[in-house]
């Protein structure tokens, strides 16, 4: 669990969550308590207040709040050989602090009271009263602005005065890389201290020692690092050394935004050796394809949106998913067990929505329908406190919540989120996670007894969960459900996406008030200080909206289930029964995709077998017959050739024009190579009678793919057109002219520079010279979306097997994944060099770059894991079989290689 995580770097009783919030510990000296009798301990100067920690556990922490104080003095003694000097400090309150080592609400005690300190380093007496005097001048201004200025001031010179230890290198050979003051950031606290970065390792000194001399972290070791917005403002910077615990090793906020981006530069260049950085559309396609679980994908969301559980104003928020909190048995096969996700906590209850509509209305702007947030620092310990109790008596003053309102029952607490006047909250990680400790009172804290009579302890289990850990384990398979798992992505738009703000939030009844919002307001500009504080403190205490990740519909998870065209006009065939024929194919397909699955795990070992020059121009275009025999291959020297594999010798050689040919394919009756040229023209040639068998004068500029389907034949054309054509042989002998009835005209903005079918032929899509791709119904010819992808030329585009999605290429070296729900990009891979053509399997994707070799990349981590040498230019063309075995390239050097895999 995160605090734990945080709190197991020190087992001593003190804690910075013993100072008020926002306050600084600077400085620790050992001293003796000598007001009644003498007690040994550590007397701790802190920016706001005194705090004297004994080393008798039974002893209670005693705090002096500066501003309480009416006299400071150094108390001089007659004979200071034998009874050093101590300090006075004369005060009308103290406050007394786990007494008898208990975490519980702290004691006041108000009233005139003198106490003396006496410190062992007699020489130190005097520093410490003159301190003590400064931050009591401060801690006495009458305006909090100014007060911070001046505690602020204290920090600054510290920080000057002092400098990261470099006897602290863990080698001697370590060379520094900069060094900087930061401050260690933990819920509601923060530590000052100086950071320092070498080639091997980060430190981190705190100013005051505490709670470790310093803390080291290996950069090899570093496998997630994000930029943070800290108070509002561009200066945190969180490091993880795991891949998935939402928990960082460090959370550090900079005084300066320039020092924070050169420490982030300093380990990401370190880490580009080492780990990938991921992005919400790696992740995103991580997740649609199943290598996420739905807790992963939102932990990992939740960090890019600048959620940590660090900062508890931006804490990570997690969905109720379930609604049944009452019934005996949880039903994961009933849609009536779980929330609506497609709408925000408030407006789940139609009758309280209706009220806060007409509050809505009535409202002058800026206008809000919740008054308050879905995640704030008091949420987060509300449901935490049995684990954390010192952070919720840090955030109140020293005091537990109202019995009655201090999460007792998960039944009570939903119930309340759907008809409560102010309470709109989500969960937090932990009600997914395996630790269940924060559901039961194992600390014993005494959180006092309700109006019942009822005395709080552990939580209120619902009747279908037998005890909490039994209660974590279903909440984490209802996350993992079928119904969230199709569901999840309108959550998503709410939170993350773009449902979050806009007139969209107002359609689906999400909006809150303007100041939680990212760039509502820019603090910075409020020239009162007083009035600057003020307004911060509010935001951060009222809740933050995560910053928004997507602006476009979030696409659904894939399902398997049959989703070859849009699901607006999706037929799916019913089959009653499946004859023994069926079962055989259907064996037989999971046979051929386990070969393919177990092709592209080896796709790294592809072996070259043999190379041919056979064109006099860079090759075009690959097909290739279905029995593998013969190759087809197109060229800028207008030619059409044909190679035999088996004989690996050129057998034909045909010219349709005197410009390029810039690609073909082979029909299904196998008889028939179809073929594209600049000259605008499509070319039929008949294999058996060696000619060419008809000509299709279609465009007004150059073709530059085509595609077959079904008699149907698209061509796309720079002129901005994909045309599709009814193509149908007289039946009379194969040779005779066929008949090209146009059905329709696919108009772009741009020249289309390449064109593709999914697997059925339901959907096309194609890539535009401006970078647009627009994926079109192939049964009505509308478009159904239009990307604005690359910034430059598209040159191959390809569906995913399944539909869903679509790759491609451009002269902008991206590779970019699009979903085709929902249009939004949600994977762009920026390579090395630009990448011309490829083949993939929905993950994985050989490419053909620009420099001649074949890369492998793994779409999912935006890795290249294998790069292959292949032609001494760019790779032009490519072709691969249905098993995946067997590869063909061509590229600028005019060569065609035949590649083999080996297993």
């Amino acid at each position: 669990m995160a605090f734990l995580k945080a709190r197991a770097r020190t087992q001593e009783r003190f804690s910075l969550l013993l100072l008020d919030l926002e306050e600084y510990f600077f400085e620790q000296h050992t001293a003796y308590n000598v007001t009644s009798r003498k007690i040994r301990g550590s007397f701790k100067v802190c920016s706001r207040s005194v705090i004297f920690d004994p080393e008798n556990l039974t002893e209670p922490i005693v705090k002096i709040p500066l501003r309480d104080c009416e006299n400071i003095e150094l108390v001089e003694r007659k004979n200071t050989l034998i009874e050093p000097s101590a300090i006075s400090i004369l005060c009308g309150q103290v406050i007394y602090i786990k007494e008898s080592n208990v975490i519980a609400p702290y004691r006041n005690e108000r009233g005139a009271k003198k106490m003396t300190f006496q410190f062992e380093v007699w020489s130190k007496t005097e520093d410490v009263v003159q301190t003590l005097l400064q931050l009591h001048r401060a801690s006495c201004l009458e305006k909090l602005g100014d007060q911070k200025a001046m505690i602020e001031a204290n920090l600054q010179s510290r920080l000057a005065r002092s400098s990261f230890d470099k006897n602290c290198f863990q080698n001697v050979a370590e060379k520094p890389h900069m060094e900087c003051a930061v401050e260690m950031v933990m819920p509601l606290v923060s530590n000052p201290g100086h950071i320092c970065i070498t080639d091997e390792n980060l430190y981190f000194q705190p100013l005051n020692g505490y709670p470790e001399h310093v803390i080291q972290i290996r950069l090899h070791r570093v496998r997630r690092i994000y930029k943070r917005r800290h108070g509002l403002r561009p200066l945190g910077l969180e490091v993880f050394c795991t891949e998935s615990d939402f928990c960082s090793d460090i959370y550090l906020k900079f005084y300066d935004t320039a020092d924070r981006d050169e420490i982030y530069y300093c380990i990401a260049a370190f880490m580009e050796n080492h780990t990938a950085e991921h992005t919400a559309e790696s992740y995103m396609l991580q997740w649609q394809c199943g290598h996420l679980s739905n807790y992963q994908y939102l932990l990992h969301l939740n960090n890019l949106a600048d959620r940590s559980c660090n900062d508890l104003s931006q804490y990570p928020v997690f969905p109720w998913v379930i609604a049944d909190y009452t019934g005996t048995k949880l039903d994961l096969t009933n849609p009536a067990t779980f929330r609506d996700l497609s709408k925000p906590v408030g407006a789940l209850n139609k009758e309280r929505l209706d009220r806060l509509l007409a509050r809505y209305r009535a409202m002058p702007e800026p206008r809000f329908m919740y008054g308050s947030h879905y995640s704030s620092p008091g949420y987060v310990l509300f449901y935490l406190v049995r684990v954390v109790p010192e952070h919720m008596l840090c955030l109140q003053n020293g005091r537990y919540d109202h019995p009655d309102r201090i999460f007792n029952s998960i039944c009570e607490t939903w119930k309340n989120c759907l008809e409560g006047a102010t309470d709109f909250k989500e969960l937090i990680p932990e009600f997914y996670g395996n630790d269940c400790s924060f559901l039961e009172n194992k600390l014993c804290l005494d959180l006092g007894r309700r109006q019942n009579g009822r005395l709080v302890g552990d939580i209120i289990l619902p009747p279908w969960a037998s005890d909490a850990s039994d209660f974590l384990e279903k909440h984490r398979a209802a996350l993992e459900s079928q119904y969230v798992s199709e569901h999840l992505h309108e959550w998503i738009d709410l939170v993350f996406g773009f449902k979050q703000r806009g007139s969209e939030a107002v359609e689906v009844y999400n909006v809150f008030h303007p100041l939680t919002y990212e760039g509502g307001i820019d603090c910075d500009s409020i020239e009162d200080l007083d009035e600057r504080i003020a307004m911060l403190t509010q935001i951060l205490e009222f809740g933050q909206t995560p910053t928004q990740l997507f602006t476009s519909p979030h696409p659904h998870r894939i399902t398997p289930r049959i989703s070859n065209v849009p699901q607006s006009s999706s037929i799916v065939p019913h089959v009653s029964k499946r004859s023994p024929v069926s079962q055989c194919e259907d064996l037989f397909e999971d046979l051929t995709e386990d070969s393919r699955k177990l092709a592209w795990t080896n796709m790294g070992n592809l072996t070259l077998v043999s190379s041919h020059k056979i064109h006099k121009q860079a090759v075009t275009s690959i097909a290739v017959t279905q029995d593998g025999a013969t190759i087809f291959s197109t060229s800028q020297d207008s030619t059409l050739k044909m190679f035999s594999k088996e004989l690996k010798e050129l057998q034909r050689s045909m010219s349709f024009s005197n410009m390029a040919l810039s690609s073909c394919l082979i029909l299904g009756d196998g008889k028939t190579v179809v073929c594209s040229s600049w000259d605008n023209n499509v070319y039929f040639y008949s294999i058996p009678y060696g000619r060419r068998q008809d000509t299709l004068m279609g465009h007004d500029d150059a073709v530059s793919e085509m595609c077959w389907f079904d008699d149907r034949l698209y061509t796309a054309s720079w002129d901005s057109m994909v045309k599709v054509w009814q193509c149908a042989t007289d039946g009379s002998s194969s040779h005779k002219g066929s008949q090209f009835q146009l059905l329709a005209e696919l108009e772009h903005d741009a020249g289309v520079n390449a064109v593709g079918l999914n697997s059925v032929g339901g959907l096309l899509v194609s890539g535009c010279k401006d970078g647009t791709v627009t994926i079109w119904d192939t049964s009505s010819y509308e478009a159904l979306k239009k990307v604005s992808c690359h910034t430059g030329t598209i040159h191959h585009t390809v569906f995913s097997s399944d539909s869903q999605h679509v790759l491609t290429v451009g002269a902008d070296s991206c590779m970019k994944v699009t979903d085709v729900q929902t249009g939004m990009v949600i994977s762009n891979v920026k390579a090395e060099e630009e990448q011309r053509c490829f083949c993939w399997n929905g993950n994985d994707v050989l490419c053909g770059g620009q420099s001649g070799d074949l890369l492998l990349w793994d779409l999912l981590s935006n890795t290249v894991t294998k790069r292959i040498p292949a032609h001494t230019g760019a790779v032009t063309a490519m072709w691969m079989n249905d098993l995946c075995t067997t590869v063909i390239t061509g590229g600028e050097d005019r060569q065609m290689n035949l590649w083999k895999l080996e297993y």
